[in-house]
């Protein structure tokens, strides 16, 4: 019998948004308000440095709710029956799909990290995770089981994963699945979220902010008083959150995400199986690697990115960060059960002294 070890996810469909702004300190110097609530099954937690004049603060709090709701359940859930993706998958196949501009937006930047990453991130892989109970259910043979999927599940399944499959057509909004696919965007729609959140803002004129959906981060400028905001790694271990690291925005707009194997996992007989599954195998990863943060200058690009490096591993992974000068951070398991750790270069010039 398996024994689940899974961070419970809940969808917003099932949850009332709860939202308030509160003040997190006031110190003469300028004030932190502070908007959280649920979204896309997690949790989010958005800082504001001295909110903009001549707009409510509940008129923002509505528009927010309305943006993340419309991002969720209106557009990348698989959870949610009638979400533009869910109506996708269920699209015939060779059948141009009037997609909106977010969802061209967000296939077009997964593609661009799948050819990157040479298939490690595929948002095709959606029928695998599901099977391994990471997802929701699609038929009678998926979902959360007493034993892990066959073999003969599993290539039944490859079958139908392949990022070639999707064709996107921009000049006329159109997406087409050229094989039967089941699209998953779960490895970029959060990071996709908090840069529509952070475009919203800096509509209204917001220079300081940390916003966060889920673990990813957008970040903009300083906290009051002129200080770098400063984000912590977590130390890739289930239980107590501890830090492991700490880095500094340096004041610039970064996006941040991360990714690890510590946290949504199970285990059946003794196997532990992350949540990360490889599109090549169909299983979940077994190497060494187990958490990566990534810096892009879009979060839903270090989101996509963090995904496929956990595929890829450690080393492929650092041969593929110094080659594109990507800022990553990744810590792996050492034989003697301890941890160890990569940077990038780039990433580098973002630790604290």
């Amino acid at each position: 019998m398996i024994e689940l070890l899974r961070r419970h996810v809940v969808s917003i469909s099932f949850l009332a948004i709860f939202l308030v702004f509160v003040f997190l300190s006031r110190d003469g110097e300028g004030d932190i308000q502070q908007l959280s609530g649920y979204t896309m099954g997690t949790t989010y937690e958005l800082q504001i440095v001295d909110m903009p004049e001549g707009i409510a603060p509940e008129q923002i709090a509505a528009e927010v709710t309305a943006l993340l709701a419309e991002l969720d359940t209106g557009i990348f859930s698989t959870y949610a029956a009638d979400s533009e993706l869910s109506r996708f998958n269920r699209h015939a196949v060779d059948v141009p799909f009037t997609a909106s501009r977010q969802l061209l937006e967000v296939l077009q930047l997964a593609q661009s990290v799948a050819v990157l990453s040479n298939g490690a991130f595929d948002v095709t892989v959606g029928p695998l995770v599901n099977a391994w109970g990471f997802g929701p259910p699609v038929d009678s043979q998926d979902g959360i089981q007493d034993k892990v999927p066959t073999q003969s599940r599993i290539d039944e399944l490859l079958a139908t994963v392949g990022y070639q499959n999707l064709e996107i057509i921009p000049a006329r909004s159109e997406i087409r699945k050229t094989k039967p696919s089941y699209v998953d965007l779960s490895g970029i729609a959060k990071g996709y979220a908090v840069d529509q959140v952070a475009a919203y803002f800096d509509a209204l004129g917001v220079a300081n902010y940390f916003l966060e959906i889920g673990g990813e981060l957008k970040i903009k400028g300083t906290k009051p008083g002129g200080a770098n905001w400063v984000p912590a790694i977590e130390a890739p271990i289930d239980g107590e959150s501890r830090v492991y690291e700490i880095f500094s925005n340096r004041g610039e707009t970064i996006g941040v995400a991360g990714s690890g194997d510590y946290r949504n996992f199970f285990e059946a007989d003794g196997i532990r199986y992350s949540h990360e599954i490889d599109p090549h195998t169909g299983r979940p990863i077994s190497h060494n690697l187990a958490a990566v943060y990534v810096i892009a200058a879009e979060t839903a690009l270090a989101d996509a990115l963090a995904t496929a490096f956990m595929v890829l591993g450690t080393d492929a992974g650092a041969e593929l960060a110094e080659r594109e000068n990507l800022a990553v951070y990744f810590i792996y398991k050492t034989a003697d059960a301890g941890f160890a750790d990569y940077i990038s270069s780039e990433f580098s010039r973002f630790l604290e002294p």
